[in-house]
């Protein structure tokens, strides 16, 4: 199979206007992240509705498409790209790769790949939760799988719920993990799901893989050891380049 790594990148962002274009050492942050996902892919695109985003790609030689802006995810935007380089790229997989991730790891993209070893139409990364309050922390959505690695359901809530055990020995009586925001989609998987309505799970929620369960779609996942740093606001890039 053949894959495409697919960056949306947007500038307004209500916490953190202009993140792609910050300075992380030398490098904008939208650099770090198309360079380190060069490391496990052949073609890398940027997908982004802003000139200034635009021109600082090309300006350290990227490749990057101008999306429309009135786009209300990451998805719609990958999926548009998709379909203007379709013409010139071939590819059956397209990786989603969030531009706020300057440290992605080349093997978590590698993972990914892996999932469209078999049957796949939806792949993301899932990582084991080893504390209490990132079990509970609502910022970080949880996710159960079948015996398959199929995703069952993803919440904001601790999932499963153990009865008649108190909430910080939940741990000890079952695996529960964490899910870690990066999909790849068969190519024709992403233009249908765009087209998709908002369902009830998504809006209770405000999760958008539950659109695509409610609709049929199978999302295989794929254990990661690794945590990336996401850039949402500018006390984490602090502490990122405090990391750095």
């Amino acid at each position: 199979m053949k894959f495409v790594g697919i960056i949306p990148a947007r500038y307004e962002s209500t916490r953190f206007p202009g993140k792609p274009l910050v300075m992380i050492k030398n490098k904008p942050m939208i650099q770090w992240v198309y360079e380190n996902a060069l490391k496990a892919l052949d073609e890398v695109v940027v997908a982004t509705d802003d000139d200034r985003i635009f021109d600082a790609v090309i300006a350290f030689g990227g490749k990057v498409v101008k999306t429309l802006a009135t786009h209300q995810s990451g998805t719609d935007r990958c999926a548009e790209a998709a379909e203007q380089i379709s013409g010139t790229t071939n590819f059956d997989v397209v990786i989603n790769i969030q531009g706020d991730e300057p440290f992605i790891q080349a093997d978590q993209i590698e993972l990914l790949k892996s999932c469209f070893k078999s049957d796949a139409e939806i792949a993301t990364l899932v990582k084991k939760i080893d504390s209490t309050e990132e079990l509970f922390n609502p910022n970080r959505p949880k996710v159960v799988v079948d015996e398959n690695d199929n995703a069952l359901y993803f919440s904001r809530s601790p999932i499963p719920y153990i009865r008649g055990t108190e909430e910080n020995n939940w741990l000890s009586k079952n695996t529960f993990w964490a899910h870690i925001g990066m999909y790849a989609f068969k190519a024709e998987v992403l233009q249908n799901i765009t087209k998709l309505k908002q369902g009830k799970l998504e809006l209770a929620e405000s999760l958008e893989q539950l659109r695509w369960l409610e609709n049929g779609y199978k999302i295989k996942t794929a254990e990661t050891h690794s945590q990336s740093i996401g850039i949402d606001t500018p006390e984490d890039l602090q502490e990122a380049l405090n990391l750095f």
